[in-house]
Order: C-alpha cells, then sequence, then structure tokens
C-alpha cells in the first residue's frame, strides 16, 4: 500500500508505545519514538517502507506544534515571573551552548558539531515536565511558574535556531547569510502584523460566520501551513511562518476555537514526527556506545540542572525554588528534536552527533519524574544539615496562632480583608509571595509570612492544622487549585473561601473541597448594577432584590447539579444573609431617640437591626440599649416584606 501501509503501522504502532508509555506513567512522545524505534529500518522486524516520505510529512506536525504554540502563547503567563524568564532564560541557552561546545571538544568532535550539540541540549521539555507536575501535584506553585514561563520562552528561541543554525554550516557565507535571514525575518514580521492582524481576523470572521466546523478548520490549517509554506519560499523556516501565523491570530477573537479545531489534527501530525524521530535512532548504535552516553548524560543532567539553580537564585527565587528548577529542567526537550532533524536534513551534523542527542534526550526525559520527585527530600534534608529555613515571618503574635484566619495573598483583596478583621479584633496571618506586597503588609502592621502558599513549610509556619478559615485571594487558577488540594490534605476541617473567573473554574474548585467559592467579575457587575438602579432611584427593597437573585442564579447552578441538600441548605442560608437593607434615618424619623430595646423591631416586625453605621464607625449587632441618631446608617436584615415594613415605619 506503500505511504498509506506506512502511516497505517505508524498509527497502531503508536497507539501501542502511547499505551505502554502510559502504564508507565510517562510522557505519551515517549512512546511514540520507542514506536519509531520498532518499526525503524535499523530493528530488523516490521519496517516501513519508505521513511523519506515519513520525514516529509512530520515536517507538517512540526509546523502545526509551532502554529499551536502560537495560538496558546501569552504575555500573561509570564508576569508573574517575567524577569527570570525574559532574562535568565538567554542566559541560560547561551551558557549551555557554550557547555556543550567544550563537552563536544572533549568528545573530540569538530567545531561546527560541537555547537550543534550545545544547541540541541540547550531546550528543556515542555511536555515531559507539565506533564510531571500534574502528576505530582506542584502546578500552580512558585517554582512550576518559574519553570513554565522559562520553558515559554524557551520554544521561542527555538525560531531564530531554526533560522540561524543551519547558516553555520557555510563558514565562507559569514555574517552575510545571517544578516539577510534576520532582515528577512523583520520584513515578514512587519508584513504579518500590518496585513495578518487586519485580514486574518476578518477572513475568520468571514468563515465562523458559515457556521461549519469542518470550514474553520480547513481556514486555519490552510492559514498556518500556507504562511509557512509562503516563508520557506523566501528562504526562512517553514516552521518559522506557522508559528507567526498562530501568534498573529492569537491577538483576534477566534484563536480559543482556532485552538481548540487545531489540536487534534496536530497531536496526529506530531505523532507522525515523534515516530519518524525515533526511526532514526539506531539500537544497536545505543548498547555499543551506553558508557559514553552515560557519561554525557550525567554531564548534560548535570550542568543543565546547576545553570538552573543558579540562574533561579540569581534572580531573588529562594527555598526550594532554585532546587526544584534544576532538578526539573535538566532534560533534553522535544524542540531539540525539531533542530537534530534541520541539521540532518541541511547535513549539518551527521548520524552519529543525532544518535547522541537522541539517546540522551529520551533517557533524560524517562528519567525527569524520578528526578524531579527528590526536590523536596533533598530540600528537608538541607534544612536538617544546615539547621534553618528561609522564610520570613513578621508580626505574628508571641503566643503563636489558633482559630485564625488565614489569607492567602497580600494585594488589595487581601489587604481590605486584613483590614477588616483588625477593627473586628480577629486573629489572622497573611500569606505573601511578592515582596514589595510583603513589605505594605509589614509596614502596616498585619503578621505576614513571606512564601509560597502551595509549600509546607509555609502552611507549617501559618499553623494550618490549627485554623478555622482560609482565604484565597491569588488570581491564578492553577496556583488556587493547588493550593486548595494541598490545604485540605494537612487540615480536612479547614474551610476554603477562593476566588474563580467563571463557572467552570468554580466546579473544579468546590471538587477540590473548597467551601465557597466567590466570582470578582461578577460582583463588580452587581455593585455597577447597584449604583445605577440607586442613581435612578430605585426603592431600595427592589434594588436587594435583583442583586439577590442575581446571586442565586449564578451561584446556585453548581449546587443544584452537584452537591447534597444539606450543602444547598447551607447555600440558601448564605444567601438570606446577604438580604440586608441599609435605611439612612433623617431628623424627621419617628425613630430618632429611641432605643433598640424601645422599638422591639424583631417582635414588632420580624427584621433585626444587625449594624448600625454611625460618623463612619461601624457597630455591628449593637444591643437593646443602642440609642437611635438622626444620620444612622441601619443595617436591617429579614425577608423583603419584613424589610420594606421597616422602610416605611422609619420614614414616618
Amino acid at each position: 500500500m506503500g505511504l498509506a501501509g506506512d502511516i497505517i503501522l505508524i498509527v497502531i504502532a503508536a497507539l501501542l508505545g502511547a499505551l505502554l508509555a502510559e502504564k508507565l506513567k510517562q510522557p505519551l512522545i515517549l512512546g511514540y519514538i520507542f514506536a519509531g524505534i520498532l518499526i525503524g529500518p535499523y530493528t530488523g522486524g516490521i519496517a516501513i517502507s519508505d521513511v523519506h516520505e515519513i520525514e516529509m510529512l512530520a515536517e507538517i506536525g512540526v509546523a502545526l506544534l509551532l502554529f499551536a504554540l502560537g495560538l496558546e502563547f501569552s504575555f500573561k503567563e509570564l508576569k508573574p515571573v517575567w524577569k527570570v524568564a525574559l532574562l535568565g532564560t538567554p542566559i541560560q541557552i547561551l551558557l549551555i551552548v557554550v557547555y556543550g561546545y567544550l563537552i563536544g571538544t572533549w568528545m573530540e568532535w569538530d567545531t561546527l558539531s560541537s555547537l550543534w550539540f550545545g544547541a540541541l541540549i540547550s531546550f528543556s521539555s515542555t511536555m515531559v515536565l507539565l506533564k510531571t507536575l500534574m502528576n505530582q501535584g506542584w502546578m500552580g506553585t512558585l517554582s512550576s511558574r518559574v519553570m513554565i514561563g522559562m520553558l515559554i520562552i524557551q520554544d521561542l528561541l527555538i525560531v531564530p535556531f531554526l533560522i540561524i543554525m543551519p547558516q553555520l554550516s557555510d563558514p565562507s557565507a559569514g555574517l552575510s547569510v545571517l544578516g539577510l535571514a534576520g532582515l528577512k525575518s523583520v520584513v515578514f514580521l512587519g508584513s504579518m502584523i500590518l496585513l495578518g492582524t487586519k485580514l486574518l481576523p476578518w477572513m475568520l470572521g468571514y468563515i465562523a460566520q458559515r457556521e461549519s466546523r469542518e470550514l474553520f478548520l480547513l481556514t486555519i490549517t490552510a492559514i498556518g501551513l500556507g504562511i509557512g509554506y509562503v516563508t520557506y519560499l523566501v528562504g526562512l523556516s517553514f516552521a518559522f511562518g506557522a508559528f507567526v501565523a498562530g501568534m498573529v491570530i492569537n491577538e483576534s477573537e477566534y484563536s480559543h476555537k482556532a485552538l481548540s479545531d487545531i489540536l487534534s489534527l496536530r497531536d496526529i501530525f506530531v505523532l507522525l514526527f515523534f515516530t519518524s524521530v525515533g526511526m532514526l535512532l539506531d539500537p544497536a548504535f545505543l548498547m555499543k556506545n551506553w558508557k559514553v552516553i552515560l557519561i554525557v548524560l550525567l554531564l548534560v543532567g548535570f550542568g543543565k540542572g546547576l545553570v538552573f539553580a543558579l540562574l533561579t537564585r540569581l534572580f531573588g527565587y529562594g527555598n526550594i525554588v532554585p532546587l526544584a528548577v534544576g532538578l526539573g529542567l535538566f532534560q533534553v526537550g522535544e524542540f531539540s528534536f525539531v533542530l537534530a532533524r534541520l541539521g540532518i536534513a541541511t547535513q549539518s551534523i551527521d548520524h552519529e552527533i543525532y544518535s547522541f542527542v537522541l539517546s540522551i534526550a529520551i533517557l533524560s526525559m524517562i528519567l525527569t519524574p524520578l528526578v524531579s520527585n527528590l526536590a523536596a527530600p533533598l530540600y528537608s534534608f538541607k534544612k536538617r544539615i544546615f539547621g534553618h529555613d528561609t522564610s520570613q515571618t513578621v508580626n505574628l503574635p508571641p503566643s503563636g496562632l489558633k482559630e485564625h484566619v488565614i489569607i492567602a495573598g497580600g494585594g488589595r483583596v487581601g489587604q481590605h480583608v486584613a483590614q477588616m478583621l483588625s477593627l473586628l479584633n480577629i486573629e489572622f496571618v497573611i500569606i505573601e509571595l511578592t515582596f514589595r506586597r510583603f513589605e505594605q503588609c509589614k509596614q502596616a502592621g498585619y503578621p505576614v509570612i513571606f512564601g509560597d502558599i502551595c509549600q509546607d513549610i509555609v502552611l507549617e509556619k501559618a499553623e494550618i492544622r490549627k485554623s478555622e478559615l482560609l482565604l484565597l485571594s491569588t488570581p491564578q487558577i492553577s496556583t488556587t487549585l493547588s493550593a486548595v488540594s494541598r490545604i485540605k490534605g494537612l487540615n480536612k476541617d479547614i474551610d476554603i473561601i477562593a476566588m474563580a473567573e467563571g463557572q467552570e473554574q468554580m466546579e473544579c474548585l468546590y471538587e477540590k473541597g473548597a467551601y465557597l467559592v466567590v466570582m470578582p467579575e461578577l460582583e463588580a457587575g452587581l455593585e455597577v448594577a447597584r449604583q445605577t438602579m440607586i442613581h435612578l432611584d430605585l426603592p431600595a427593597a427592589v434594588i436587594q432584590n435583583y442583586v439577590n437573585k442575581a446571586r442565586r442564579s449564578q451561584y446556585s447552578t453548581y449546587f443544584n447539579n452537584h452537591r447534597s441538600d444539606e450543602t444547598i441548605t447551607r447555600l440558601k442560608n448564605a444567601n438570606n444573609l446577604i438580604e440586608i437593607t441599609w435605611v439612612n434615618l433623617q431628623s424627621t424619623s419617628a425613630l430618632i431617640g429611641k432605643t433598640l430595646g424601645d422599638l422591639n423591631i424583631r417582635k414588632e416586625l420580624g427584621a433585626s437591626i444587625v449594624g448600625v453605621v454611625r460618623h463612619g464607625r461601624f457597630f455591628p449587632n449593637p444591643n437593646a440599649d443602642y440609642r437611635i441618631e438622626a444620620e444612622d446608617l441601619v443595617a436591617v436584615m429579614g425577608n423583603p416584606e419584613e424589610r420594606q415594613a421597616f422602610q416605611e415605619l422609619a420614614s414616618v
């Protein structure tokens, strides 16, 4: 069957390899590579008839991989760790290229091969690391954010490497060829920004109106591969064009739909790519050179881990972070395969270098879960040896914390809650990761711990097992989900209040064990609507009823579908507590000068006065001797009829 038979054989072999990888809790790409080794030309069994044809199809997989990377790329993900990501990653790449060159020289390779080896080992594996972090429950921690930030920049830097490295094969070309390639790239980027940002969104909008998923998928595939082919025709990388096309579409409102539609197609072609990678690995070479490969693997892993750890520490990260980053990013990544394939295609490297890199990459990927998991025990060992930890605490009570509130995040929300708890004399502690905000909390006199909410050592400092309530005000959902899981593992009875951006995130948090989830955007929208209705002089009861119904509508959906009757009752009780009307008493009111005991509002009307604001000061739950004065702002709780009756009484 020729090419069709080869594709069928690859898909079946890849399925078996993927099932094996899943069984061993390894990333699927290792299963694909293993499948490629089995059906490759070096094993002597069932083999692909035309490796070259499969390699050509694999190029499409590379282009779609980078196209999807462009669609997924977001500067928001880099914001919390932008310094170490944007500045530290290029330094890391440069240092590892030099380090790899030295290893190549030691291996007695020529200068060009040594430079290629340094470039090939400088990239780490995004796929393997993400799989490892998810399996270990470390997603959302500071360590994971640093690693993911650096990996994003690494993935972006593969693009200039794809342009520059092949030019090194022709020393006579010198800087002129590199300069021309750079000029072409700048012109292409400028053209895409000027034309693509206008034309492509219009085109996608036009296609989307046809309401045909097949047509939309065909369009985005044609855009990604078509633009990539244009860059190939002008002498640039096919994959580079596809990546830029993805970044341009990412700025449009159709980016999420484009990404969701292209993922399945991308995964099929990526399967072909990684299988073709395995086809070029000679098992006999691995067996013959296993000692040298093992030595080089140790050199590469130790060198990369050390560089990552030192750079992370240099950029101000302490505690377990440098150790976790070094042990997490020591491996050689999948984009090294992309670059290595280009080196083979342009005859820049020989099959010996390719086999070395491929062997080291596969072994380092397999070792990643085991090595990465050593971070916590090694850090604990370090603390026992040196007898101290570096977490910083300020203003904690000498008697310790007990039955207190923990506020995770010392930003505007966290500090606002801290101010409220201080006024009510309720014990609390803030956990803050950003040093600037830590200093702000410190200057405000709040008890605060400098550290990561996802780290056990920080939670122990905050006496998590003695706390009754925890507020997660962190904006990143990955951090929040990881924190809820870890906190519930230490104190299953603690109530956790968290924030979410939508229904899906809210459901995930409730599944993890959150007590209450608040949606800030909804609350902000409700407040704007409330202020609008106040400005229009609508009755207070109408305004409050609207707000309460809106809250019930948004927050009760999950409970109605998934929670028990007990939880629904809790939600309804919470909503009842929210049903409060604020009444401003004028000097003409019949209530002025009377005590709450004289009025006996609870018995006469059924409503309750739960608070009074006088001259800017809040008096919660005033007693029977409290005397009403003019201009008091009274908080009345009850059902709509009871609160309406109080308003009528106050206006007499």
